[in-house]
């Protein structure tokens, strides 16, 4: 008893940490939970090694544990966090890069405090729904085989997603269906033959902190290109009101349940993210509200964490970072009962954990932001940023990492400039797997 008592102490501790490294990466724009995972992975050794306090407590097994509930828990507060970014300075990743532009237009409204409550309750939302639905998930994929069923026909689901994608640029109010089509083809096919060329580039750090060249190439097609597009139109911010949002409480629920639910497909199919799953989301909703979408996003990106840790042990399959992380570092037993393997109820107690503190973390740092960021140099904090992101694609990905996020600025300048959905040029993901499956 007092073992299992000092356990969930060291698990609310570790939790806590990981809350912490997620409210850092979700603040630092190109800074990812990903690179908080492998580098936990690389000195898990040294942890497990030089703890002795540590393995009178609990067994070295248990440790792992640990730390993989760290970087959960860090993978949690960060789609929490990682909205602030997108909505004050204009950086988002690839998993915010929808939240952009409705953001931005409440941020002009003076509303960025309302956008970031909005985003709050949708993440929140989203923990709801993942717990509720923790054991239908089960029951679909262990009863009618779900994943079987897709595996045979994972091309065609892909070919046909990225399709619609590009298709529903059709109802762009910007410019003519056919121009809108094309290019979104054109920015897909281009990220794609790009993803195509980096996943074959070897990586040569300066240091140990080694990353893939996703790494650069996502930072500079989602955040560094925004950045550098926002310091060549930079917009005059006006003072934000602190005021809490007026909620359609059927709307709202709404909003978070179709952006849970096709957030499981993140955590399902290969290449399919957020983003995408958020466009399906607005689709299946018919609107265009941003304050549906600011919902709707970030209940796909919360719902994807924990439908991926699930996915991981339903199928052993790795959908993100943080799993494959976590794959190396506990033992994944297979979910063949109704009652999770413990190891997989440890970690969503990490992520139960982590989501409350995320809320209210979130709530004040976006009500600071809203209160005194008319005051900080816009474009001078900008200039900052670029350089930080340049800086720390080099210390990962070393001086070849520069020119990837170089080329990807370029090709994510495009989308922005042209005024077409961003979420194509996650081709840089969905077009090498398409042909990977096309070979097979």
């Amino acid at each position: 008893m007092t073992d299992s008592f000092f356990f969930l102490l060291l698990l609310f501790a570790f939790s806590m940490l990981g809350v912490l490294l997620g409210t850092i990466t979700g603040l630092v724009p190109g800074f990812h939970p990903n690179n908080v995972a492998f580098i936990l992975l690389a000195i898990t050794p040294m942890i497990v090694a030089g703890s002795p306090l540590l393995h009178a407590l609990v067994p070295p097994d248990m440790v792992l544990v640990l730390v993989a509930s760290i970087i959960l828990a860090a993978s949690v507060a960060h789609t929490f966090l990682s909205f602030i970014p997108a909505a004050f300075i204009g950086a988002p990743e690839g998993d915010t890069a929808l939240a952009l532009l409705p953001a931005h237009r409440l941020l002009l409204e003076g509303r960025a405090y309302e956008a970031t409550v909005l985003s709050v309750i949708g993440s929140f939302g989203a923990v709801i729904f993942s717990f509720l639905f923790i054991i239908p998930f089960y029951l679909i994929f262990s009863s009618l085989h779900f994943y079987e069923l897709l595996r045979g026909s994972m091309l065609y689901l892909l070919v046909g997603l990225s399709a619609l994608l590009i298709l529903t640029e059709s109802f762009s109010e910007r410019k003519a269906a056919y121009q809108a089509i094309l290019l979104s083809s054109f920015v897909f096919i281009l990220s794609g033959l790009f993803g195509y060329v980096i996943l074959k580039m070897p990586v040569h750090a300066p240091f140990f902190l080694r990353s893939t060249m996703l790494f650069p190439a996502l930072t500079g097609l989602f955040g560094l290109s925004t950045i550098l597009f926002s310091l060549l139109y930079t917009p005059e911010i006006p003072e934000q009101r602190i005021e809490e949002p007026v909620l359609e409480r059927g709307g709202i629920m709404k909003s978070v349940l179709s952006g849970s639910v096709f957030g499981t497909l993140v955590s399902v199919l290969p290449g399919i993210t957020p983003a995408h799953a958020t466009v399906m989301a607005m689709l299946a909703r018919r609107t265009r509200e941003p304050e549906q979408v600011i919902v709707t996003l970030s209940s796909v990106n919360t719902a994807n964490v924990f439908f991926c840790l699930e996915t991981l042990f339903l199928i052993s399959r790795a959908r993100s970072g943080a799993t494959i992380a976590i794959s190396r570092l506990v033992e994944v037993q297979a979910w063949e009962r109704l009652i999770p393997p413990s190891a997989l109820i440890y970690l969503l107690t990490a992520a139960l954990i982590a989501s409350p503190f995320s809320f209210f973390i979130t709530r004040y740092v976006g009500k600071q932001f809203s209160l005194h960021f008319v005051k900080i140099p816009y474009r001078k904090m900008l200039s900052g940023i670029a350089i930080f992101l340049a800086v720390l694609v080099f210390l990962f990905t070393g001086a070849l990492g520069l020119l990837v996020l170089l080329v990807g600025s370029c090709i994510g300048l495009i989308p922005i400039y042209f005024g077409v959905r961003r979420s194509n040029s996650m081709g840089v993901l969905l077009l090498p797997i398409i042909v990977m499956l096309w070979h097979i």
